[in-house]
């Protein structure tokens, strides 16, 4: 008798503990539940079109729970909660940069950084301190510096043989598509007064006896990089780190590579499987010409392997088109106010036709570099007849055009009717004190009025996305936005030639760098906006933002980043 009522006593327990453990089950499964994390005091802004705020919000796991007022979310906090306090400043959805190069910008913090220099006497300074505190390394390799502060707008050779005269020594333009060198980089690659320009590229020369200026445009960078001791497996993987450390530091939860091959795609596998890879990654595959169906037949088996989650995509390709205002190889409808070209294209209309039509057709997302008013017409006209020959795909057309710096009014509604979207960055605009000039001279003051459109292609119905382009310039999502709202530098200088009419809402600007890009990369079902179900993606400011003036929008710095449902980055306190 005693052993079968202890056999019904251990039969009830059991069953107890089982009704218990569904009881709690079913808590951790609705949305009264206990938490991992609430974010009080905050002005959140839920970015899902409807232009709501909130004061908290709840995650749970990975996701967000709930978004709703501080009494609601208090609720629901249990011993093991995490509870972050935002003393009233906005709290946003975390950033995502749709425009970048992500191992180039980690690489680049293994550089001379040039991006601070506004002056000769800058520029020089942080090349020798780089010099001199790296006297093992063979080559002296910078990136960063801006056209302005060279008389003429472009330096030489002998200025940099002044800087570094024992080895060679190479340094990128801030916009990539010019790279100065000196006189033993030439040396080493070979470049002489003899080399012929390549194909896409300049070797300028000096007019009086032929020879390299060590300035190189474009293609001919390739002349002197090629000779450039090549960067490890592990010093490619210690940028990736290093880049996503500095992504945490400023809110970014989120990138989009513009332009990878497989080896960087195999890097960023390695890091996701050993649980490394704490930030999401959209990746764009370059391609070039001549590109074959062959060619596209192995990035479909590419993107079939690796189809992607929320943590590493791919599907898109990226094609270049133009160069840069600044140094006249942006193409443009007309030719530039001070030069007789119209630009370098880094192909003809037919070959552009080619290639987006046989991508479209296979269903990928297409990215044109496109900074001039002819490139993006060019763009344009080629995404409208693939459009017309080519059936949808399943998931639509995305088609995107890269910087959109210039463009002819006729063109500006065709974004939106053609589905098209413009990727901009508008601090590439000023991203020193007098950068601008030398855009604005170059084309003349009737297109640099239409520089960065942003508001007209918003008005006729087109989408936008905002990223930096890093390491073109900082990787800080503050600048762009700040440019996007004041169309002003940094110092609070107007950026003349802008028509001011072109600003942004902040919301706008915010909408950009956060549901708009991830519509840009088919995301906008799982991030982008602080909604119930979205991932727990969020960036928690020192100020309100949204009660500011707009001009003191620098004045606020990123307190908190939450990647995933985890913190994963806190400001340190002064």
């Amino acid at each position: 008798m005693r052993s079968r009522l202890a056999t019904l006593i251990v039969v009830a327990i059991v069953g107890a503990t089982f009704i218990v453990g569904l009881i709690v089950g079913a808590q951790r499964d609705d949305a009264t539940g206990p938490v991992d994390l609430i974010v009080l005091n905050g002005n959140v802004y839920r970015a899902d079109g409807t232009g709501g705020f909130a004061e908290a919000l709840a995650v749970r796991g990975n996701k967000i729970l709930r978004v709703g007022s501080n009494r609601e979310i208090k609720r629901l906090a249990g011993r093991a909660t995490e509870t972050i306090d935002a003393h009233g400043a906005a709290v946003l959805p975390g950033f995502d940069d749709a425009h970048l190069h992500l191992v180039s910008g980690g690489l680049g913090l293994q550089q001379a950084n040039l991006l601070d220099a506004s002056t000769l006497d800058e520029i020089g300074a942080a090349i020798r301190a780089f010099a001199a505190a790296h006297p093992d390394r063979p080559w002296v390799l910078g990136r960063g510096w801006y056209y302005t502060p060279f008389p003429g707008g472009l330096p030489t050779r002998q200025q940099l043989d002044a800087l570094v005269p024992d080895r060679p020594a190479y340094m990128r333009c801030y916009d990539g598509h010019t790279a100065w060198v000196n006189t033993r980089a030439l040396q080493a690659a070979g470049v002489t007064r003899a080399t012929p320009d390549p194909p896409g590229g300049v070797v300028v020369r000096d007019p009086a006896n032929g020879e390299p200026t060590g300035v190189l445009k474009e293609a001919a960078q390739e002349l002197v990089s090629k000779a450039l001791p090549q960067w490890t497996r592990g010093d490619r993987l210690r940028a990736i780190r290093d880049a996503i450390a500095e992504a945490h530091k400023l809110g970014v939860t989120s990138v989009q590579n513009a332009g990878v091959d497989l080896p960087e795609l195999e890097l960023y596998d390695e890091l996701l499987r050993k649980g490394e890879l704490r930030l999401r990654l959209y990746n764009a595959i370059s391609i070039e010409p001549p590109f074959s169906e062959a060619d596209a037949d192995r990035l479909d088996a590419l993107w079939r392997k690796h189809p992607g989650d929320a943590l590493i995509k791919t599907g898109a390709v990226k094609l270049m088109l133009d160069g840069v205002i600044e140094s006249h190889t942006a193409v443009m409808l007309a030719p530039y106010a001070n030069d007789p070209g119209t630009g370098l294209p880094d192909m003809d209309e037919a070959t552009l036709d080619r290639i987006v039509a046989m991508m479209d057709r296979r269903g990928w997302q297409i990215l044109i570099h496109a900074i001039g008013d002819g490139a993006v017409r060019e763009s344009l006209d080629a995404f409208e007849r693939a459009a017309a020959a080519n059936r949808a795909p399943a998931r639509g057309r995305r088609h995107r055009l890269e910087h959109v710096e210039t463009v002819d009014p006729v063109d500006i509604p065709r974004f939106g009717r053609l589905g098209v979207l413009a990727v901009q960055q508008p601090f590439h605009g000023n991203p020193n004190p007098t950068q601008l000039q030398v855009w604005a001279a170059n084309i003349g003051p009737e297109r640099a009025s239409r520089g960065w459109a942003q508001r007209s292609i918003l008005d006729a119905g087109g989408r936008l996305a905002m990223g930096t382009d890093w390491p073109v310039v900082s990787f800080d999502p503050r600048f762009q936005i700040n440019m996007a709202v004041n169309r002003t530098t940094p110092e609070g200088t107007p950026a003349g030639g802008w028509l001011p009419e072109q600003r942004l809402p902040l919301a706008a600007a915010i909408d950009a760098y956060t549901t708009g890009a991830a519509y840009a990369s088919f995301d906008e079902q799982r991030k982008g906006q602080l909604s119930p179900g979205m991932l727990a993606d969020i960036v928690i400011l020192s100020a309100d933002v949204f009660a500011m003036p707009p001009e003191r929008f620098l004045d606020a710095r990123v307190e908190v980043t939450i990647f995933d449902g985890r913190v994963v980055y806190r400001r340190a306190k002064p």
